[in-house]
């Protein structure tokens, strides 16, 4: 297959996360159980506390195998649902059930159950269609978008968890640039209502050990990232920190732009800020 006969050229290199999806996991445990009682308590995100969170991580970790084992029963949108206000949903229902759960029964459920989702991702085939990642603008996706997807949102989760109880982000390069690069396959999406002759390319720069460089370039049928040559329109650099927190929208793209160093265009630079990296 020629890049101009792949679907998924236009998301740029495909990206190998199944050997770090033990290792996540192992980490997840850790915190879940070096936690104190009141951590549990602590708001991890706006509405749903530590306790509520690691519930939420439970839930996708059993989505996975349920796709893993063909089972189909299960909720179902209802008319007229959005996909976000169904995943909306049947999170909190989950969530909700789950109140009765003691932390120490769910961290040992999710020890066991993420072990399992960690293994079945370990053995998938990247090259294959998979479930649509919609910040990226693809459905399907292929398997290494939609895995790699799997593994931000379980770090990302890790880090909620560990800010709530006062720790810092886990500045580990292994895991960090790995979500970074996944992140950034969400640029050719964020910019494709932004007109721009063709040839045009933004560039993001994340600074540090984790950081890296993607430039997207407008084409005639809408923005890649397959191809980079000659000099970019805009330049956006941050640091890592400000980078993962803008594309799970911990902050706002006024708060990056206010801390990153731009080169170049203002307005496609305000336009790459634009990120977005989750069901938002």
């Amino acid at each position: 297959m020629t890049p101009l006969d792949d679907p998924w050229a236009r998301l740029g290199a495909p990206i190998d996360p199944r050997p770090l999806f033990a290792p996540e996991h192992a980490a997840l445990i850790a915190t879940l159980r070096g936690l104190a009682p009141a951590d549990w308590r602590a708001e991890a995100v706006p509405g749903w506390t530590v306790r509520d969170l690691a519930s939420h991580v439970l839930a996708d970790c059993y989505g996975r195998l349920r796709n893993r084992d063909g089972h189909r029963e299960g909720p179902a949108f209802e008319e007229g649902e959005t996909l976000e206000a169904f995943i909306h949903r049947i999170n909190q229902e989950w969530v909700d059930a789950f109140a009765r759960v003691s932390p120490a029964a769910l961290t040992d459920t999710l020890d066991l159950i993420g072990a399992q989702t960690a293994r079945y991702f370990a053995g998938v085939d990247l090259q294959a269609p998979a479930v649509g990642v919609s910040w990226a603008g693809v459905d399907p996706s292929p398997m290494w978008l939609d895995a790699t997807r799997e593994l931000t949102e379980m770090w990302t989760h890790r880090q909620q968890i560990r800010h709530a109880a006062g720790l810092g982000t886990d500045p580990d390069p292994r895991f960090l640039s790995v979500v970074l690069d996944a992140f950034m396959r969400a640029l050719p999406h964020t910019l494709r209502d932004t007109a721009a002759p063709q040839g045009t390319q933004v560039t993001v720069r994340v600074a540090g050990p984790a950081g890296g460089t993607w430039t997207a370039t407008a084409a005639d049928d809408g923005w890649t990232l397959a191809r980079s040559e000659g000099r970019s329109a805009a330049v956006v650099e941050l640091d890592a920190e400000t980078a993962w927190r803008l594309c799970t929208r911990g902050i706002e793209p006024g708060a990056a732009l206010e801390r990153a160093r731009i080169e170049g265009d203002r307005a496609l630079a305000e336009a790459a800020c634009r990120i977005v990296s989750i069901v938002y």
